[in-house]
């Protein structure tokens, strides 16, 4: 057995994998999930269902529309300021992250953008705090989760303006009040499912405010009319997302979920703080429970212990390159036992180097 701790795409639960592979055999009278056609009732089932169980596992209030899209995060950060920033206006963006500035790059081309507040010349290892947002601001974006940092935003800031923000990374790991938002995104490929799919969850009269012309495909507006389908979805996507949301619902739903995701940041962050050749890579309090970065104290040692993960099992500890050393991901599917492993494997590598 091989424990996966990879950045992404994420680790789906077994039961996941083995119904979405009997659909690519045979998903409705031997046809196979991938060449239905998205116009059949049996994939429009599909949509209506994923379609609802985003909304029951996040209590998403009415006058919200659930999009599921294509072209990652990424292409959020381009279509969030083409459909909700005027034309000479301003947003405010909060930079913690690669992610976070990709996303002010994109602004340059609708309009401007205003950072608020940014922790780059720390190296992102912490969340800025104590902000002001102007409130002649279109709106205010931040990314809840950074992966590459291994920071979390818990608790939305106090602002006077629309809320956008990127989830890609934590959507589904916890309960979120989704009233207080204007518009989430999220990547589906950490918590949701394969990736190819994204999530748009958009509060409906914030749209078509811009005064500008956009391109049918990057319009929010025309999604919402075509239920998802104003182009052929990522059918495959869609439908194995549709059983990890299942899956998740079984477990309990999402406020179940952050007490397993509790559990497992607790008990790797108490070794990392505990062990004697490990440390933390980021300010304690702004701790990511999805994305745990951590060095050595001793760089020498950290091709080492990588060897030792490997030969025992462990998958995706290498940290990112920004960072350095390891970043163990813990998203939903991860189970319990595998954050379990991991600390007995930090604890005999610290006997052998101690």
């Amino acid at each position: 057995m091989r424990h996966n701790f990879g950045a992404g795409p994420c680790i789906l639960p077994q039961e996941v994998f083995k119904q979405a592979s009997q659909a690519v055999l045979d998903f409705k009278d031997g046809l196979s999930i991938l060449e239905i056609s998205h116009r059949t009732p049996e994939f429009e089932a599909v949509v209506s269902e994923m379609v609802s169980l985003v909304k029951e596992l996040l209590n998403v209030p009415s006058g919200y529309s659930v999009l599921l899209l294509q072209g990652g995060a990424s292409m959020q950060f381009a279509m969030v300021p083409m459909n909700l920033l005027p034309e000479g206006k301003s947003a405010a963006y909060l930079d913690t992250g690669v992610w976070a500035n990709k996303a002010i790059k994109e602004v340059k081309n609708f309009g401007t953008a205003n950072v608020v507040a940014s922790s780059k010349d720390s190296n992102y290892s912490f969340i800025p705090k104590n902000f002001e947002v102007p409130v002649d601001s279109a709106y205010f974006h931040y990314t809840s989760n950074n992966t590459i940092y291994g920071t979390e935003l818990f608790d939305l800031p106090e602002v006077n303006v629309p809320v956008v923000c990127d989830m890609s990374s934590d959507i589904m790991s916890r309960p979120i009040d989704v009233s207080k938002y204007d518009l989430i995104y999220a990547g589906a490929q950490k918590n949701i499912g394969p990736a190819g799919l994204t999530i748009v969850i958009v509060k409906d009269e914030i749209l078509g405010k811009t005064g500008r012309s956009i391109p049918s495909m990057l319009d929010y507006r025309l999604h919402i009319e075509g239920g998802s389908m104003y182009n052929t979805p990522p059918v495959f996507s869609i439908y194995t997302a549709m059983l990890n949301l299942r899956w998740l619902r079984s477990k309990g739903g999402v406020a179940e979920m952050e007490k397993e995701n509790i559990a497992k940041a607790r008990a790797l962050y108490t070794e990392i703080d505990r062990n004697s050749l490990f440390k933390g890579a980021c300010a304690v309090e702004d701790r990511s429970r999805m994305n745990v970065c951590f060095v050595m104290e001793n760089p020498e040692l950290e091709k080492p212990f990588l060897k030792y993960a490997d030969e025992n099992g462990f998958e995706g500890l290498k940290g990112h390159r920004s960072v350095g050393g390891f970043r163990a991901s813990m998203y939903n599917a991860l189970p319990i036992t595998s954050v379990h492993a991991l600390v007995e494997l930090m604890q005999s590598f610290e006997e052998k180097y101690k």
